[in-house]
């Protein structure tokens, strides 16, 4: 029987399977096919529209206050708490492929995005700004001390 739970299993595990060539093989013809052609933040996508369709009161919540943010958590469905997690799998994920695809395209080395890349998949926006910094870092000391060598 296909229930909430194991959907929420499989989509785990197929963003986790997502995860890997970006971290194993950034650089492989495989990569630049998934991360370009964007196919696992579409399947997450899907179920997070599949799952917000199945919950309810969800636009009736309150988003302009913390307390009502909270009341939303609180009276969470297993429905909405899956479509949340997907949300942040999704987001989180299409950064990495973002960190991944900007680095190829910029000559940014694999040592200067794999930590970045690394704490985007388990603390999304801490990963995306520390790469920010890195980026800047690298642009700013690096390439600018390569120039004048």
């Amino acid at each position: 029987m296909i229930t909430t739970e194991n959907i929420f299993n499989i989509i785990n595990l197929l963003v986790l399977l997502g995860w890997v060539p970006l971290f194993v093989f950034p650089f492989s013809k495989f990569t630049k096919k998934l991360v370009d052609g964007l196919f696992v933040p579409f399947i997450l996508c899907f179920f997070y529209v599949y799952f917000l369709s199945q919950t309810k009161g969800l636009f009736s919540a309150d988003f302009s206050s913390l307390g009502g943010i909270l009341d939303l958590f609180k009276n969470s469905t297993e429905e909405s708490a899956a479509a949340g997690w997907i949300h942040y799998l999704a987001f989180d994920y299409f950064v990495g492929c973002w960190i991944v695809n900007h680095s190829i395209k910029k000559g940014i080395p694999y040592f200067v995005f794999i930590l970045p890349l690394i704490f985007t998949l388990f603390a999304g926006p801490f990963g995306l700004l520390l790469f920010l910094i890195l980026r800047l870092f690298y642009r700013r000391f690096i390439l600018k001390d390569a120039e004048q060598n």
